[in-house]
């Protein structure tokens, strides 16, 4: 018998033991230098819920966002964007438990593109693996 969830799309894939921390209207720090400071979830592609329940992302998904705050330029707009951090702990599949000081993410085109070029503090291993662009970007991996 398969698991449940084990068929979404795009977005989100079915990953066992991360604990899915950041909600619809979470709000994030952004690591880039893109011109954005703070973002906030206003969808998650990919997923598949019930009717009024609450999509969640973690580590690692492209979720959609607003810029709330930024230089004029990039305040208000639209943007995909993939978290990095959450403080949230998660439990990975060699048995440890990790969480970070903060909720982050990076922003990027619909393909994964980075649109800064350097990314400030770490970068989750769940993400780095996912997405190559945001990896090379990294200063630390963790």
């Amino acid at each position: 018998m398969a698991k449940r969830g084990k068929g979404l799309g795009g977005g989100i894939t079915y990953r066992p033991g991360i604990s899915a921390g950041l909600q619809h209207e979470s709000i994030l720090r952004c690591a880039d230098n893109s011109g954005a400071k703070v973002l906030q979830i206003i969808g998650v592609p990919g997923t598949k819920t019930r009717i009024r329940r609450v999509a969640s992302a973690t580590v690692g998904d492209k979720v959609i966002i607003s810029v709330k705050d930024g230089t004029p330029d990039v305040r208000r707009q639209i943007f995909h964007a993939v978290i990095i951090r959450q403080k949230k702990p998660f439990r990975r599949m060699d048995g440890t438990w990790i969480q970070f000081e903060d909720n982050a993410g990076v922003i990027v085109t619909e393909e994964g593109e980075t649109k800064g070029t350097e990314i400030r503090g770490p970068v989750a291993k769940e993400a780095a693996e996912r997405w190559p662009k945001v990896a090379g970007l990294a200063s630390m991996v963790v």
